[in-house]
């Protein structure tokens, strides 16, 4: 495993052992521009029989339905849903926050929807995802930053590292868009900088499973 980065406030880099297993309640995932791919990835390889549940927030066209739902639905063994407002959380679901609204956790745990002011000029963003899941989740929460172009995410990650969740952040030179995850990695030392595919065989031991190779 390799050495997490160091950041402009002098932190020295953390070696984390390469598991998850024991450590997770839940996971939150953020992309943007080249999202859809890294996640085509990434959610595929997952198992069936998830023993956390997933929440994404992806930037998307406001103005359009969003196909994430039934595209990645096809293509994985573990149910996805496109989140709806109350919707309580069932372990092992992968869900997707629906354009133009901000996706957050509340209580319970359950789903909340809100058409509040963007955030870094997005609805959905994904610090208002990753902020309200430390409410719900607190130091079992693992964080995802992916590829993206602009800087949503980095305060949303920085809070859960500070409140002893994991942060992931993804290398930014094997991004298809670096700017996102450069921008977390100006904020926090993450737990784990790795490429997409070491990002994939790390989910994976949160159910004690192991990936030599992620194909391409």
């Amino acid at each position: 495993m390799r050495e997490a980065a160091a950041h402009a406030h002098g932190r020295a880099p953390m070696t984390e052992a390469p598991t998850l297993a024991g450590r997770v309640s839940a996971v939150v995932i953020g992309a943007s521009a080249g999202g859809i791919e890294a996640l085509m990835r990434m959610l595929p390889a997952l198992p069936g029989r998830l023993s956390v549940p997933i929440f994404i927030v992806i930037h998307l066209p406001r103005e359009r339905p969003s196909l994430l739902a039934p595209l990645f639905g096809a293509r994985c063994a573990a149910p996805v849903r496109e989140a709806e407002d109350k919707l309580p959380v069932e372990i092992g679901t992968i869900y997707f926050a629906p354009p133009d609204y901000h996706l957050l956790l509340d209580k319970g745990p359950s789903l909340a929807l809100s058409a509040d002011e963007p955030v870094n000029y997005s609805r959905p963003a994904i610090d208002i995802l990753f902020e309200s899941a430390i409410d719900v989740y607190g130091a079992r929460l693992a964080a995802v930053v992916l590829t993206g172009a602009n800087d949503d995410g980095a305060a949303g990650i920085a809070a859960v590292q500070r409140t002893g969740g994991i942060a992931i952040v993804q290398d930014p030179k094997t991004a298809l868009f670096p700017a996102m995850p450069a921008a977390a990695l100006k904020r926090i030392a993450a737990n784990f900088v790795l490429p997409l595919d070491e990002i994939i065989a790390l989910l994976l031991t949160i159910d004690g499973s192991t990936v030599t190779k992620v194909d391409a």
